[in-house]
């Protein structure tokens, strides 16, 4: 973590098991401002680690701090923050406007309020057109902007981000990197996104952290993620020979 910047997200020795996948002993911690990417392969245990600290499973050890608060006995929708799943979960028998404005409205918001929060992210996101149609007739990226304005519509300090763009093309990747880093501006949000693409990881990330099998083999700085002198199955996770470190 930048020692400039204050600890908003501490994961301390957290351990639990789900079926096959499994956390061991993870410990990190997350700036206020901070993005963070958790590269690992298929069934290392990444979306287990986001929804553990989202509040859908409790450690069977260690405990999650969020802003000094332990989220031990706190349920999921008290902890605001912010969640994309990678399926993105829309309503589909809710209209694009309806599914961002439900956070407004589970919080008790009045409909004047809301409608005028909707608008604003919407048109922020370039869908403000699309606020009358369904989420099955959009297409990936459409989807996308609208799950973030979702996310997001209720402001929180951290956005947990599920394989974000796994499913997208290149062109509308790039469109998103960009407003990833233009939501990072406008709303000094943290975000701790997962995720098996290097170049993805290094592109959006301040620090970047390798799981694998459950375990959190280190966190370093995104200019070092293939430099750093990792132990053997990790230079294998990434394709690096130890020759290639001298």
């Amino acid at each position: 973590m930048n020692p400039s910047c204050e600890r908003l997200l501490a994961v301390q020795q957290v351990s639990l098991q789900r079926g096959s996948f499994a956390l061991c002993s993870i410990d990190f911690a997350l700036g206020s401002g901070e993005v963070l990417a958790i590269l690992g392969e298929t069934g290392s245990g990444k979306t287990l680690l986001l929804e553990t600290i989202a509040g859908f499973h409790q450690p069977a050890e260690g405990q999650i701090l969020f802003k000094g608060r332990d989220l031990h006995r706190i349920p999921l929708h008290r902890r605001n923050i912010g969640y994309l799943y990678q399926e993105y979960c829309m309503f589909p028998h809710m209209t694009v406007g309806e599914n961002i404005a439900y956070g407004l409205k589970m919080r008790g918001v009045d409909k004047k309020s809301c409608l005028h929060e909707v608008q604003a992210i919407a048109k922020r996101f370039g869908i403000g057109h699309l606020l009358e149609q369904y989420p099955l007739t959009l297409s990936g990226g459409e989807q996308q902007r609208t799950a973030l304005a979702r996310a997001l519509i209720t402001h929180p300090p951290l956005l947990l981000l599920d394989e974000p763009f796994s499913a997208l093309d290149p062109v509308t990747k790039q469109g998103l990197y960009t407003l990833l880093d233009e939501i990072r501006q406008r709303y000094d949000c943290a975000i701790l996104f997962v995720t098996h693409d290097f170049h993805e990881a290094r592109r959006l990330a301040d620090r970047i952290g390798i799981l694998l099998e459950g375990k959190l083999q280190a966190i370093v700085p995104a200019a070092e993620l293939f430099t750093h002198g990792w132990n053997e199955t990790v230079q294998e996770f990434l394709g690096l020979t130890p020759a290639s470190l001298l």
